[in-house]
């Protein structure tokens, strides 16, 4: 009798052999797909534009840098914890612009030792992403693989409009209401849980619940198209933070954000579990906490917010040689939130 074992490690595959692991994991993604005319095998895939217009979003996850192998709570991340966040921080991008995501093309680098089942794991991860996030129209269009030091996941991803502009961060208006979908803070207190000392077993599923969710981000897929139907004037996706994405959204509509103090309360209040557990102040990660791909949206006075957005706050117009900022109640508060560049 032949015994089949299954290879240690990707250096043992060639790239037509992993990639002959990959895809049938990835063919669920997108069943009921109409945008992807032509998929994996060729040197590029094929995709529908119905309406003439694409939106288009690329994100990069790199081992170390964007997340860790195994962490000081003894937590190892798992293929699959990638491949859904690679799956839902673009489909968050596709989301904040009132799009539908249609496919994705995905960059592969490994190290020859990274094992063969912990990119098989990724694969399923992608696939889980895209069907459990809602991302049924979505499927994945092809990509590459390559070798290096660490490993290095890129996906770039189509959407489609389907005939409507695009909502931009910069047509926020004096008097509009700032709106959020999806949650502030968690995502942080996640990975404030990952770096602690706090062994992951120990957890209890009170405070686990957060650093699932940095793991594995929900981003609100429905809520970018039906902002976009509501009228929503600006709109972006919360990756860095509600301070530093609420400034962006200020600087390009040339406004001021204000934050209402009592609805920041009320999200620091969800994340009490965690920050008694750590000794932390949860306002700092519903200010300053990035990654858990809300959506922050402004909507004209008077009009009902959409299902998911609840109001935290208004858009106030420029004083004279006033710069755009982000206040709460009325007072000037500190950029936070990350910065790429600066850890």
């Amino acid at each position: 009798m032949t015994v089949h074992r299954q290879p240690a490690s990707v250096a043992a595959l060639s790239e037509a052999d992993l990639l002959a692991r990959i895809f049938p994991r990835l063919a669920m993604a997108g069943a009921h797909s109409e945008a992807t005319l032509l998929g994996p095998g060729d040197d590029a895939a094929v995709v529908a534009a119905p309406d003439g217009k694409t939106v288009i979003s690329i994100d990069t996850q790199v081992q170390d840098q964007d997340f860790r192998l195994e962490w000081p709570n003894g937590y190892r991340t798992t293929g699959f914890d990638v491949g859904w966040k690679a799956a839902a921080q673009n489909l968050s991008d596709i989301n904040a612009m009132g799009a539908t995501a249609t496919s994705l093309v995905v960059s592969l680098t490994l190290p020859p030792d990274t094992p063969v089942s912990w990119v098989e794991d990724l694969a399923d991860g992608l696939t889980a992403g895209i069907t459990g996030l809602g991302a049924a129209r979505c499927s994945v269009a092809g990509g590459d693989l390559g070798r290096g030091r660490e490993i290095s996941v890129t996906v770039a991803v189509l959407g489609t409009l389907e005939g409507n502009a695009a909502v931009l961060r910069s047509g926020a208006r004096p008097g509009d209401v700032l709106a959020l979908a999806g949650t502030a803070g968690h995502a942080a207190a996640g990975l404030a849980l990952l770096e602690s000392t706090v062994n992951v077993d120990a957890l209890g599923e009170s405070e686990r619940v957060f650093l699932d969710l940095q793991c594995r981000p929900r981003p609100p897929l429905a809520a970018g198209p039906a902002a976009r139907a509501a009228g929503a004037t600006a709109m972006l996706d919360i990756s860095d933070g509600l301070l530093r994405d609420g400034l962006r959204l200020a600087t390009a509509s040339k406004a001021t954000v204000d934050l209402d103090p009592a609805r920041l309360q009320a999200l620091a209040e969800v994340l009490r579990p965690a920050s008694v557990l750590l000794g932390a102040d949860p306002m700092a990660w519903v200010l300053g906490g990035g990654e858990d791909h809300g959506l922050l949206a402004t909507f004209p006075a008077g009009v009902q917010l959409p299902p998911g957005f609840a109001a935290i706050g208004s858009v106030l117009a420029l004083g004279s040689n006033e710069s755009p900022s982000v206040m709460i109640a009325g007072r000037p508060a500190d950029a936070g939130g990350w910065d790429h560049f600066a850890h």
